[in-house]
């Protein structure tokens, strides 16, 4: 299951993250976004959804949603 068909107020643990882009990857891993670490979803948006990871919130797109495994 992808970030897009989670339940909002939920916490889910990161199994992988589906991307080829070395950068957004180094990018996501920066933001505490990697397999094994705990991300909830706050609320889904139009364009995509906002979620937190540790102890910040972030906007994340659908594409990047869709990317990131649960």
């Amino acid at each position: 299951m992808n970030l897009r068909e989670a339940e909002e107020g939920k916490e889910y643990i990161i199994q992988q993250i589906n991307t080829d882009d070395e950068e957004l990857n180094a990018f996501l891993f920066s933001l505490g976004c990697y397999s094994g670490e705990a991300i909830t979803i706050i609320a889904h948006r139009k364009g995509g959804c906002t979620v937190s990871i540790k102890d910040g919130r972030y906007n994340i797109d659908n594409q990047l949603a869709e990317a990131i495994i649960i």
